[in-house]
């Protein structure tokens, strides 16, 4: 501790990622992205976050900068709409805010997402850090540079790619998270070891692991991998024309139950049901297909390991596999009807298919539907 983590970006260095236990150098590391101090900077983040740690942040940054203002707004995926966002400009305008300062993204993946879409926008582009506050903003959302809102129950529909200068990671705040919240950022760390580390994947479901019993050491290595696997792929793949396609594993069938149960599931209960179900559709595939009912088997047990799969939650029990399928096809990523749809060759190893039709997806999705 500190850990960084540089990522470049079509081959340049963009920013660095910071692990580490508290908020220390989180001032130094704001100074040294750029020779000249920024004027002004504004956090934004929700209201729930705001009482843990605005305060923190806020007398850290004004012992540095002249001017910090704040922004919250009320938490939530039903509230990551361009309304939301709009305030934020008005606030950003009538506090004179130009190209020389800084939007500060303090919170979950709504917080980032919203507040990087609004950085990526404002006067055709301001710079903005993320310093993500729960698991899964920390080992995904706040990486990649992917910013957006939803647009009426269609996630993520508006956005744009809109690197951060730094994202900035303190592993306590994940001290204040409540179980679900942990719980379902491990469905984003599960997806890392299938599609591209089986050797993480392997430690993950290994004898005696619990969520409830993960010391700081294995916390630090799950946040540390996830982060180099995303690495690895967005370097390569920066706006998703290609590899990074495989990120949204499980995500094709988990968007689409987010949207039917109007966002009332956690993301990683949603994703963990979609990648289930992404394993019956990947044995489908080929004839050649190195996924079998013991994967399927092993990965039911690993998320009850971490508590993404031991109960069905009431607003999944009534959802029909007709509608699933109806919400995958308007979603963003779909072309002409067919749906790229991410599988695995083999634990550790995911590709793309694009041939399953509605009969497929149905097989499949009533397979994990109670």
């Amino acid at each position: 501790m500190p850990k960084i983590i540089p990522i470049t970006c079509e081959n340049k260095f963009s920013y660095n990622i910071i692990i580490n236990d508290n908020f220390e150098n989180l001032v130094r590391n704001i100074n040294s992205i750029k020779s000249e101090k920024y004027d002004k900077i504004c956090v934004f983040t929700d209201s729930n976050v705001a009482k843990a740690y605005i305060d923190d942040i806020v007398d850290r940054l004004s012992a540095e900068y002249n001017i910090v203002i704040t922004y919250i707004m009320e938490p939530g995926e039903e509230n990551k709409q361009l309304s939301v966002v709009e305030g934020l400009y008005e606030h950003l305008i009538g506090n004179h805010f130009t190209r020389k300062d800084l939007l500060i993204a303090l919170g979950g993946g709504v917080v980032g997402d919203m507040c990087g879409f609004a950085a990526a926008t404002y006067l055709r582009g301001i710079d903005f850090i993320q310093i993500p506050t729960t698991l899964l903003s920390q080992v995904d959302s706040s990486i990649g540079g992917k910013t957006g809102v939803d647009y009426l129950s269609y996630k993520n529909m508006i956005g744009a790619f809109h690197m951060p200068r730094l994202v900035y990671i303190n592993l306590e705040t994940l001290n204040s998270l409540p179980r679900e919240q942990l719980s379902c950022g491990m469905g984003e760390v599960i997806k890392y070891g299938m599609i591209m580390d089986r050797d993480f994947y392997s430690w993950l479901a290994s004898d005696g692991k619990k969520l409830d019993d993960l010391s700081r050491e294995d916390i630090f290595h799950i946040v540390e991998t996830s982060i180099l696997c995303k690495k690895q792929v967005v370097e390569e793949d920066p706006r998703e024309h290609g590899i990074r396609a495989h990120l949204n594993f499980g995500h094709t069938i988990g968007h689409a139950i987010e949207k039917l149960c109007d966002f009332k599931l956690y993301h990683g209960q949603c994703v963990a049901i979609g990648m289930v179900a992404a394993l019956y559709l990947s044995m489908k595939s080929e004839a050649d297909s190195g996924i079998s009912d013991t994967d399927i088997s092993d990965l039911r047990r690993i998320l009850d390991i971490y508590g993404l799969y031991d109960c069905v939650p009431t607003e999944f029990s009534s959802l029909k596999a007709s509608d699933i399928i109806d919400a995958m096809k308007s979603d963003k990523k779909a072309d002409a009807g067919r749906i790229k749809f991410v599988i695995l060759k083999e634990v550790g190893k995911a590709d793309t298919y694009m041939d399953f039709n509605d009969s497929d997806y149905m097989a499949a999705i009533n397979k994990v539907l109670p």
